[in-house]
């Protein structure tokens, strides 16, 4: 819907209420309008729904007080419409009618100068916020960087205790030949399709509105007349820096980390876009990681699983820990030592897992060999596969 459109609307009599109701008075009878009105209630009646549709954009604009005061305020500014009567002339000369008239693109523009000695920033202003435009018209918006997406590999040290890495990135930055602004006389113009907002807004229906990237600016809200070589027009090359990233220490394989304000630096103060990093981690030759816990395998002789013991287990970067062995530890067994795991989110740490695996010696010395034999004739009564069997029969 134009601005023209907008201002010569009369919503009030669309609702039916007068200019002073109140929110009660207008919510009222928009319901009762829309009620009336809808279109499941008027089936294949085209002349209902444009009606529905008249009603919803009024309420849109009266429901809101925001958006009725600017509403109100311009429709004073241009005598409810009369500005806008006998389009044959324009700014400065009688049209047919004998009143003045103006014409529209000056008047709200504001690009090349306010018609009627409205200034600059043209009356446009008027409309800032319901047309979406977060702004005047004329006025270039912030915008802000694109986001960075680069990759770390680390030992599986330095992802369990953190770590400090440099990176090499590239990204688009504001262009050092034209300082950014895509001109290379560094005189860009507001683009004339979005204001120099960089976006436009379109209808769907029901008096609501969508908005997208201006194509004719790229979202810049400015157009160059005289392109930069070096850019093209964009106001951004690509340029490569070396950055210093801290990893926190517990990141595991694959994780995402957003780093925030790190990534490609805004337009016109307009915030800096993030950095995300995608972090690869090595294998240990000793250790592995279950969640928040480190997991390690153990052997032990047949001796100190059969009779217990105390055995030393190594931990990641520290001093080793002493677990106790109960006697008659079976092959596979886990045991826990606390605290000595990887680092969680709050600061703490998740626990070692330690697997225990009954080593099998490859050679006997002839002692050796001789008390097994001993061993076994003492524990030849016992079948240590005689519940298998039960087991099997009974299924």
């Amino acid at each position: 819907m134009s601005t023209k459109d907008f201002v010569e609307k009369d919503y009030y009599k669309v609702l039916g209420v007068p200019k002073d109701a109140t929110e009660a008075e207008i919510k009222k009878a928009y319901r009762k309008l829309a009620r009336e009105n809808h279109p499941d209630a008027n089936k294949n009646d085209a002349s209902a729904e444009a009606r529905f549709k008249e009603i919803s954009e009024a309420n849109d604009v009266l429901g809101d007080p925001k958006k009725r005061k600017e509403y109100d305020d311009a429709r004073a500014l241009f005598g409810n419409g009369a500005l806008f009567g006998n389009q044959g002339g324009r700014a400065g000369g009688p049209g047919a009618g004998g009143s003045f008239n103006f014409d529209l693109g000056d008047l709200f523009g504001g690009a090349q100068g306010g018609a009627g000695g409205f200034g600059g920033g043209g009356i446009g202003d008027v409309f800032g916020g319901l047309f979406n435009r977060g702004g005047g018209a004329g006025r270039t918006q912030p915008r802000r960087g694109q986001d960075i997406e680069s990759e770390v590999t680390l030992s599986f040290t330095e992802a369990i205790e953190g770590a400090t890495v440099p990176l090499r990135m590239s990204s688009q930055q504001p262009c050092t030949a034209c300082s950014g602004t895509g001109d290379k006389n560094g005189t860009p113009r507001v683009c004339p399709t979005c204001v120099g907002t960089g976006q436009v807004s379109r209808g769907s229906g029901g008096g609501f509105s969508l908005t997208d990237p201006c194509v004719d600016c790229k979202g810049r809200g400015l157009i160059a007349e005289n392109p930069c070589e070096v850019c093209k027009g964009s106001g951004r090359a690509k340029s490569s820096r070396t950055m210093q990233v801290r990893i926190p220490a517990g990141v595991s394989d694959n994780q995402k980390i957003r780093l925030r304000g790190k990534g490609a630096p805004g337009e016109r103060g307009g915030q800096n876009g993030d950095l995300y990093v995608v972090v690869h981690v090595d294998d240990h030759p000793v250790f592995g990681r279950k969640d928040d816990n480190l997991t390690v395998t153990v052997p032990v002789s047949f001796s100190e699983a059969a009779l217990g013991g105390e055995i030393k287990v190594p931990t990641l970067g520290g001093p080793a820990v002493t677990l106790k062995l109960p006697a008659g530890t079976p092959n596979g067994r886990t045991m826990r030592a606390r605290g000595k795991g990887a680092v969680r989110k709050d600061g703490t740490r998740g626990d070692l897992l330690v697997t225990v695996e009954v080593a099998v010696p490859k050679e006997l010395d002839d002692k050796a060999r001789e008390a097994l034999e001993t061993f076994r004739e003492a524990t030849a009564s016992e079948d240590p596969r005689a519940e298998l069997f039960q087991a099997a029969k009974g299924a």
